[in-house]
């Protein structure tokens, strides 16, 4: 039973940056019970159990904004001025740029608060007094499509890598099958290709495989490398029969659907043989020492979670870091060193996984650009990673603990979601110099063109829920947007990468401006660009700041939308609504989608839509009347390109029902864009696209 909220406790929930009042899906006041807020502050690190602690916990944020800690990192925008907190004492200042070369000095005056920042964007120190700060200055936007010399109306293709196919892949997608892909669709007139998050999982569970929750979103997935690539076919080949895994790899190969166990064991079974016959060759070992080098403790310390995780489970302890002994929790303790020094060769083996897909993506980079494309890859950053694995482990600062990501409910989720994944702490940001975020962006963008950021209003505020409480019982937790959009500009700017936010369903205008103003594109989807009597928005009418496209992984295809393969897929999961004729309304729709694509030049016939089943027509009139859009970027699901019935993701407790995230394209990377309707789908979206 919730106690009552009382002033204090809703003061400091409201300076600690928890909304205690807001508004749910249909516009109606909400607030917060007293019970969540103080779980939700407990894991800000303010404590809120009894009056001692709220006042407690009050005073703690009151000698913050006095300028009592001063901050690790500080961001401005070029040409504007650096803002600290004031002091009723006079400070010397500072700044210092790249080489420590000094930019400018001088004495600060009490109570002021303002510095010049710097002309020029980047990464500066500045002293204050004694204290060393990190000064963030940010381009007044990100870098954007614009920015790309010699692009114009570009357009591009999305895939899920576990789903492409080359060759000997031994049923699952790898980096080599990406670069492949990459050229692939260069043929084709594309100059990008939005790829599914890459990021680390857990290499001794294979069978949780969703991209979208992750150990660590600071690595790479170990099992999209390509042995191959790393030892050469005769290797391979030797190492597949002294394993006698050739019937096995040949039989998964040819699975429809990804089985993400036995795949990866057959995999992770070559790679380790491949690393010790790797470890005798002295220069390859070379490089590999000097990427250990480079990488330093943080690449360690998932290397360390990864064995140690593995050695765990294989004794009994399944699940997350929080099921270990006590003694294994901090990833600095005595236990731990000691570990690794026992394990170093399963240890060096998971670091050796993160050189060898760090080259594979980078390859796959490299590839695209060569073959034409201007923009090439476009990561995809998740919105959270697993509470349990390797970067809530070894950046425990930097995390949330005792709260997961979620949403509050809404038309689709009655009952609100919880993700069970974790991210960062707004307090554990502004104390570690935002140093998580940063590296994450730059992991995202170290081998790309571009990124989405996934569920990117959570650079503004998440849904939190208390471990043990219904998805209900959460609260919003504010986070530094202007600061993050600032170093998300800044980032781009220097990789020279654009970046699409996902800001899909109900999103404050003010936040669309918001991204819209540092150059973050929005995303616009063909199935949601609805007017208000329910027919379909003209594409010309579409934004001119956001991506456009046909679909997502999450919703369905334009050919299972066409056909009703969404709704049948619905009704198995229990997610219809059982008040509604979604078959007729859908009917009713589809005679809406033909007119505005008649309308758009896109088709014909507006009287005599195709039937259900023919499905060519529509795929191709689709992609036509999409690439139309004002939109500085268009990106086309390659289901959408190829005409397939089958989305990669149901959302919601589906995977017992839906095959999520196993789905493989019909044929080779190299040959996938070479069928009639992807040959034909592409042309019009490159006609239209390059259209004087």
């Amino acid at each position: 039973m919730n106690a009552p909220l009382d002033d204090r406790l809703a003061l400091l929930a409201e300076q600690a940056g928890v909304d205690v009042h807001w508004r749910d899906a249909l516009d109606r006041p909400q607030s917060v019970p007293a019970d969540t807020l103080r779980a939700v502050l407990r894991a800000l690190g303010l404590p809120a159990d009894n009056a001692g602690d709220v006042e407690e916990s009050l005073h703690r944020l009151e000698e913050e904004r006095a300028g009592s800690f001063l901050p690790r990192l500080i961001t401005a925008d070029v040409g504007t001025d650096i803002q600290v907190a004031p002091v009723p004492r006079g400070r010397t200042w500072k700044l210092l740029g790249e080489g420590d070369a000094t930019i400018g000095e001088g004495e600060l005056a009490s109570g002021d608060s303002r510095l010049p920042a710097p002309r020029e964007p980047g990464y500066y120190t500045l002293f204050l007094d004694d204290a060393e700060i990190t000064l963030a200055v940010a381009p007044s936007r990100a870098f954007g499509v614009a920015d790309v010399k010699g692009l114009h109306r570009p357009w591009g293709t999305a895939v899920q890598v576990s789903g492409l196919r080359r060759p000997g892949d031994g049923g699952i997608g790898d980096f080599t099958a990406l670069t492949l892909c990459a050229r692939a669709a260069a043929e084709k007139g594309a100059d990008a290709l939005a790829i599914s998050p890459v990021h680390a999982l857990f290499a001794a569970a294979p069978e949780r495989y969703s991209p979208y929750a992750p150990s660590s979103r600071l690595f790479l997935n170990g099992l999209y490398v390509d042995p191959v690539q790393t030892s050469g076919e005769q290797t391979v080949r030797a190492v597949i029969d002294t394993h006698n895994l050739r019937q096995e790899l040949a039989e998964l190969e040819w699975l429809e659907l990804i089985d993400w166990p036995r795949a990866a064991r057959a995999r992770m079974t070559i790679l380790r043989s491949v690393y010790e016959w790797a470890s005798v060759d002295f220069a390859h070992s070379e490089r590999f020492a000097a990427f250990r080098r480079e990488q330093g403790e943080a690449l360690e310390r998932h290397a360390r979670f990864e064995a140690l995780h593995a050695d765990f489970t294989a004794h009994g302890r399944p699940g997350g870091w929080q099921g270990w002994p006590s003694a294994f929790h901090d990833p600095s303790s005595p236990e731990v060193a000691a570990f690794a020094r026992e394990h170093s060769r399963e240890v060096g083996f998971h670091a050796w996984l993160q050189w060898l897909a760090a080259q594979g993506l980078s390859g796959a980079q490299k590839a695209a650009r060569e073959a034409g494309m201007k923009i090439g890859l476009i990561a995809d950053l998740a919105v959270g990673a697993d509470s349990g694995g390797s970067h809530a482990w070894a950046h425990q600062a930097e995390m949330l603990r005792g709260l997961s990501v979620g949403a509050p409910p809404d038309a689709l989720n009655r009952l609100g979601q919880d993700w069970g994944l974790t991210t960062f702490s707004p307090r554990g940001l502004r104390d570690t110099g935002f140093r998580g975020f940063i590296g994450m962006l730059r992991a995202a963008l170290a081998y790309s063109g571009g990124v989405r950021i996934d569920h990117i209003l959570g650079l503004k505020r998440l849904w939190m829920v208390p471990h043990g409480a219904g998805a209900t019982e959460g609260a919003y937790v504010r986070y530094p947007l202007q600061d993050l959009l600032r170093l998300i500009a800044l980032e781009s700017h220097l990789h020279r990468a654009i970046v699409i936010g996902e800001d899909l369903g109900t999103v404050p205008a003010d936040f669309r401006q918001a991204i819209g103003e540092k150059c973050v594109l929005g995303i616009r989807v063909l199935w949601f660009e609805r007017a208000a009597d329910g027919g379909f928005v003209s594409p010309h009418d579409w934004s001119a700041t956001a991506m456009a496209t046909t679909s997502t992984h999450d919703v369905p295809t334009v050919a299972g939308w066409w056909s009703g393969r969404d709704i049948e897929w619905r009704k198995k999961a229990g997610l219809d609504d059982p008040n509604l004729d979604e078959v007729a309304e859908r009917e009713a729709d589809r005679h809406r989608l033909w007119s505005a694509m008649v309308a758009s030049g896109s088709a014909w016939n507006e009287d005599a839509p195709p039937a259900v089943d023919d499905i060519s027509p529509v795929v191709v009139a689709a992609a036509k009347h999409v690439a139309q859009a004002p939109a500085p970027v268009a990106i086309f699901p390659v289901e959408d390109v190829l005409g397939l019935h089958e989305q990669p993701n149901l959302p919601g407790p589906t995977d017992a029902v839906h095959p999520n995230w196993r789905r493989r394209m019909p044929d080779s990377s190299s040959r996938l864009f070479d069928g009639p309707i992807a040959h034909a789908v592409s042309a019009a979206i490159d006609q239209t696209r390059n259209r004087s």
